[in-house]
């Protein structure tokens, strides 16, 4: 997770922007810059296999993780993303301090949640942080033995975790001080994968989450293009990264450039040999104070952004993604990293919860994606995606950046579903089609 400010990698971010885009133009031309799109998925989607939800339950007493559980599986999903800070769990080599953690994994196994498990943080007694340094768990261990061992040990005491990450967004310096280490990075990997597989190999093993695209801002270049030149990607592991963006679309709504990179960065991914590819935090902070990186966009827009990027992800190469957050957060954390929860630090429901669970509702537990219709008088940047139900219903989501109309040349009659707003309407089509008006914010005609 975010603890610390994203100021020092913006410039890397920018640089590598370009690269990315230029790169994707070649690649994909399909993807164009200002034009409208209709996107087709390579694969049904499972929501409570796909969609997952970052949820730092060790923060909190076990009624208030055990409420957010239930809020989280009445959305139908099933899978979690649990941070583990080695420092506190084994201050002191071999005293370990897993209470917390042995309650919090029995419930999850109660519930039958599935989960994903990533330990961050080097213990006092193993950083590399020089005498004396405060922040000492943001420094890489010392040692690649002694981490992968006391992760191996977590992994053999917890069989039902399923699956386990080896650190996290090790591409940018607040997390892998004073600068990112590829060759260092790649040796804890390594020896922490091997460690995994002898302790619990049933479960998946999963890279550390890069942040955005794996930028290196100190160094340059990309993460995963550096861990590929060490032999790091492959089918053994998962490939795991945060492509976090200033609108769902991307940071330049017009160009989409979250939609160029990911299809750019997946199609490379997919070439390396990956196991799978899971994108491990995305969101939106619903926070309303300074500015920090990402803009103010408070509860209504953290809502509309949420699905909008949910109903992309979809219809790309994910095999798994796991929005950040379950709950929102308290002090500890950052003022805008305290709030990208689905639900408040009281547990109630935000608007990017209630508007989630129409969406799921209205698409229901599965969908097969369908080809997608294609109009010559698109409104500007038209975005849209359809699926079919498992009642063999017809799902069609769109949005544009400019708002329209479009005559869907469909015959028979449907429900038009707004779920940012939980509004609905009737439609039914006309001699040429069922003429529908294109807004900003995400609808969905069911058919």
């Amino acid at each position: 997770m975010k603890l610390w400010t994203r100021s020092s990698v913006e410039s890397g971010r920018k640089q590598v922007a370009a690269f990315l885009l230029s790169l994707a133009l070649l690649i994909c031309p399909s993807v164009e810059a200002g034009s409208s799109l209709s996107l087709k998925g390579p694969r049904d989607v499972v929501w409570a296999d796909f969609l997952g939800v970052n949820a730092q339950l060790l923060w909190f007493e076990e009624a208030s993780y055990r409420h957010q559980l239930e809020q989280m599986q009445a959305l139908g999903l099933n899978w979690v993303r649990v941070d583990l800070h080695w420092d506190r769990l084994e201050p002191t080599p071999g005293q370990w301090q897993l209470s917390e953690m042995d309650r919090m994994t029995a419930v999850l196994a109660e519930k039958n949640i599935k989960s994903l498990l990533f330990m961050v943080g080097s213990a006092p007694f193993a950083s590399s942080a020089p005498a004396g340094t405060p922040n000492y768990d943001q420094y890489p261990p010392t040692s690649a033995e002694v981490f992968a061992d006391s992760m191996g040990y977590l992994a053999a005491r917890y069989p039902s975790v399923d699956a386990w990450q080896v650190w996290n967004e090790q591409n940018i310096s607040p997390f892998w001080q004073p600068a990112e280490d590829p060759v260092a990075y790649s040796h804890l990997l390594e020896t922490t994968l091997d460690r995994l597989k002898t302790a619990n190999p049933a479960a998946q093993r999963v890279m550390g989450g890069m942040a955005y695209y794996s930028q290196m801002p100190l160094r340059g270049g990309l993460m995963l293009e550096a861990m590929d030149s060490l032999n790091g990607i492959g089918p053994d592991r998962v490939v795991a990264y945060h492509p976090y963006s200033m609108s769902p679309e991307g940071d330049v709504v017009a160009d989409k450039d979250f939609l160029i990179r990911g299809t750019v960065l997946n199609q490379r991914l997919r070439e390396l040999g990956s196991e799978a590819i899971w994108a491990t935090e995305f969101g939106w902070s619903s926070y309303t104070e300074q500015i920090e990186w990402q803009p103010l966009v408070g509860e209504q827009g953290q809502a509309d952004y949420l699905i909008k990027r949910i109903a992309l992800m979809s219809a790309m190469d994910y095999d798994r993604i796991f929005l950040f957050n379950l709950s929102d957060l308290d002090a500890r954390a950052t003022v805008r990293d305290r709030k990208y929860g689905l639900l408040r630090l009281d547990g109630s429901q935000k608007p990017a919860y209630q508007a989630l669970k129409r969406f799921l509702d209205i698409t229901g537990p599965s969908v097969k994606p369908m080809d997608a219709p294609a109009f010559a008088n698109a409104p500007d940047g038209m975005l849209n995606m359809a699926w079919q139900r498992p009642d063999g219903r017809w799902v069609w989501v769109f949005w544009a950046q400019v708002p329209g109309q479009v005559t869907l040349p469909r015959p028979g009659q449907g429900t038009l579903y707004n779920p940012l707003r939980g509004t609905s309407q009737t439609v039914s089509a006309g001699a040429g089609g069922i003429t529908v008006e294109v807004g900003t914010e995400l609808q969905i005609l069911l058919l």
